[in-house]
């Protein structure tokens, strides 16, 4: 599985980019606009949710822009669905899945959210196109950011550390063995509960891609 981070071009400032097309921009921008009519919304309505122009999230629909960390968290905000998912989007589809996928640690992880995109850093552990989206997430917040909300069932097992888990408002602390299961449309999001780094797995279920 090639190795990604954010599509070609992806800054830091979110402005528009010329005239060159990248091949995983413009997968990006297409599975951006599939989630955004999935969801009956206009790019007005898009763009006043997150703040950004009209003109910016049309060029990014069409492969033209270069999107910024902050934007593409944004996007993922208001479109319902999570941050590793619009970067496993500018992925190049994999045809032919082998029936047995094995990642090892500390070799070449898959899909990569950086640090700054996500709350720490996300590798998907198989391929975008897996049914499953299995994500290791490492990270050290200690306040609490935005909650993500999307269609799909999730599931959180904590691997190192401890966590405060908000699911609709009800915080939980979370121990390493704990886990939580969740139903689509919950909202949610965790955070270090005593300052440490910690570490999780998640597995989603995979959004269907345009």
């Amino acid at each position: 599985m090639t190795s990604t981070t954010l599509p070609a071009g992806t800054t830091t400032g979110g402005r528009s980019g010329g005239s060159e097309v990248d091949p995983s921009g413009l997968r990006l921008g297409a599975h951006i606009r599939h989630l955004r009519k999935a969801h009956g919304l206009t790019l007005v309505q898009v763009a006043e949710a997150t703040g950004l122009s009209h003109p910016f999230l049309s060029q990014l629909e069409r492969g033209l822009a270069q999107p910024s960390l902050g934007s593409l968290r944004r996007i993922a905000l208001a479109l319902q669905t999570s941050p590793i998912e619009l970067v496993a989007a500018a992925d190049e589809p994999t045809h032919d899945l082998p029936a047995v996928e094995i990642q090892r640690r500390g070799e070449p992880a898959g899909t990569t959210v950086p640090d700054g995109f996500a709350s720490g850093t996300a590798r998907l552990l198989a391929a975008a196109s897996r049914p499953l989206h299995p994500v290791e997430i490492s990270a050290a917040a200690t306040e609490p950011g935005e909650a993500f909300q999307h269609p799909e069932d999730e599931f959180v097992y904590v691997v190192e550390g401890t966590v405060f888990l908000d699911l609709d408002g009800d915080v939980r602390t979370m121990h390493v063995g704990d886990s939580a299961y969740y139903a689509g449309g919950v909202l949610h999001r965790w955070w270090s509960a005593d300052g440490a780094p910690y570490r999780l797995v998640v597995v989603k279920q995979g959004a269907r891609r345009a």
